[in-house]
This record gives structure tokens, sequence and C-alpha cells, in this order.
């Protein structure tokens, strides 16, 4: 999964953001991606369709340590939220070592997220990924609206297995790095363990 870089010594990881339509995904991407170290950043790039659009940049964390001497890179990607984008959304989870699950909490948007949530299991299905097995956090965005759904609702819908969840406001960075240094965690504890070390 995670792609090894000996010449620079870097394990590169891909750490994918998943929700249904603008539910904040690129908006925890751009807050992070301005509050990083602008020298341990690539480039952000956007792929934008007609309605939707792809983001994703890297950043090297400088506190996270090393991994048997090698650094870690991390590699953000969002996906479209909308439907018909399907086939971009899977192509965007091959090789990926976390994922976080951005959840509307406005009332609205409670089945939206439901369906969501089915398709990111199934996508990774059809690729030989069990988001059971993977490192994976939830996120309850958009807490500052005026309807929203309960935590303990969306948790019963969204994480009936207790992964590590997180209420959010992602336009103000409320839980955003809580939400990214929890999915990072995970995916370094997953490295060490296939490292042996």
């Amino acid at each position: 999964m995670s792609f090894i870089n000996y010449s620079a010594r870097e394990i590169n990881c891909k750490i994918v953001y998943y929700g249904p339509g603008l539910c904040g995904k690129t908006t925890n991407l751009k807050y992070i991606y301005e509050k990083t170290n602008p020298d341990a950043k690539g480039k952000m790039i956007t792929l934008a369709t007609e309605t939707e659009r792809t983001l994703f940049f890297d950043f090297l964390p400088l506190s996270l340590g090393e991994i048997r001497g090698f650094k870690t890179r991390f590699h953000l990607y969002t996906v479209p939220g909308q439907v018909f984008y399907d086939a971009s959304r899977k192509l965007i989870l091959k090789g990926v070592d976390g994922v976080v699950f951005v959840a509307d909490s406005q009332v609205a948007r409670f089945e939206a997220n439901i369906e969501s949530l089915e398709n990111l299991r199934s996508n990774l299905q059809e690729q030989g990924y069990n988001l059971d097995k993977l490192p994976y956090v939830v996120q309850y965005n958009k807490r500052d609206m005026a309807e929203v759904s309960s935590v303990e609702e969306l948790r019963r819908e969204l994480n009936p297995n207790n992964v590590p969840d997180f209420e959010a406001v992602a336009s103000t960075g409320v839980g955003v790095f809580e939400t990214l240094k929890a999915v990072a965690k995970q995916v370094l504890t997953e490295l060490k363990r296939g490292t042996g070390g």
C-alpha cells in the first residue's frame, strides 16, 4: 500500500477524505494546507470537473519522526462527492493507507452520509480492502450549523465500530488537525507493524 522512495528515504502514505457532496472534505484539506509549513508541503493540485473538484497535496510532517531512518510523507486526497463520479472515487482509493470519513452533521444530510459510507465500503471491497481493517476515523463536520443531528445519532449510524471520531467545523479549523493526527497515527502504527519496528 504505502510507497517507499529509497533515494529520498521516504515512505509515502495516502490518506483519502471521503464523504457526501459538500460535506467539507475540500475545506479540511484547504485548512490543513494553509496551516502547514511551506517548506514541508508540495503544491496543492486541483482536478476540476464541471461540478466537482478533487484536491490533493503532500506534506512531510516534521514532528512525527522516522521509521527505520525513513521520513513519512503524507499525500492527502479528497474524492468528488456526487454519485456520478463513482469511477473517480474508485481510482482515488487505489493504494489508500488511511481514510477519513467526513460526515455532514446537518439533519437534511443524514441519508446522504449513510449512502456515502455504504459507497465507501463497496468501493474499497471492489479493490480488496476492508474498511474495518484500514486506519480509519470519522469526522462530524458542520457542528456550527442550525439544524444538526446529535453526535449520538451520527455515531450510531456512521460509527458502529467506535473508531476515533471528532466533532468539527472545518471552515474555522475546529477538529481538523485532531482528525488528521488520529488517522496519521493509525497509519504509522500499521507501517511500524509491517516493518517489524
